[in-house]
């Protein structure tokens, strides 16, 4: 998993609440359980017409938007079922961080095991942001992790608070598998003790 330590770039608004993981992936989508090649079908029933063509005036399709790397969303982002696909799909797509007034428990943990950033503020922060993302590449948001700090184009800085475990792997770039790595030594060391105290298992 790539670390996550500071982020610059053109943020999209999407001022719609309860954004449900169907929405963000719809159920046809998850027959695979690879994580890579779900981007294009990101929010698939909003981006693409019956015949598989591009919505114009949907955010993701617009030229200032296709290479966004964070989202400021409405509130109860990631509402819905449990599936990883959605934190998949985004990932793929290129969003690195989300910034809502909250986030559905289980999407919320999921963004961290794969890399992305969500981000709680209060509602009149959110709409700053959400303002200056109307305003296309003309307005970057830079967010600092270590500081935590998200910072708008006009300068304001605005706090965040982040669990100290969730921030420590995503600075580090940590998922499940890397954290266990991390005592590789520890587990040899108790297998060999264990082997030879108890040959016979």
């Amino acid at each position: 998993m790539d670390k996550f330590t500071s982020l610059s770039g053109v943020a999209a608004p999407m001022p719609l609440v309860n954004i449900d993981t169907d929405m963000i992936i719809p159920k046809q989508f998850l027959k695979t359980i690879q994580r890579s090649g779900l981007g294009k079908n990101l929010f698939d029933e909003m981006r693409y017409d019956d015949d598989g063509a591009e919505i114009p005036d949907f955010v993701l399709n617009q030229p200032a938007y296709r290479q966004a790397q964070i989202l400021i969303a409405g509130d109860n982002f990631g509402c819905g079922s449990s599936r990883e696909h959605a934190p998949w799909a985004l990932a793929d797509f290129g969003i690195k961080a989300i910034i809502s007034t909250s986030f559905a428990d289980i999407f919320y943990n999921n963004c961290f095991k794969n890399g992305m950033l969500p981000i709680v503020l209060p509602q009149d922060q959110v709409d700053i942001l959400m303002e200056d993302a109307r305003k296309g590449e003309n307005a970057r948001i830079a967010i600092d992790l270590e500081s935590q700090i998200v910072t708008n184009a006009d300068g304001l800085e605005f706090h965040f608070q982040v669990d100290p475990f969730k921030k420590h792997c995503l600075l580090n770039g940590l998922d499940d598998i890397g954290l266990t790595l991390e005592k590789v030594s520890s587990i040899d060391a108790f297998e060999a003790a264990s082997t030879q105290a108890r040959p016979w298992v």
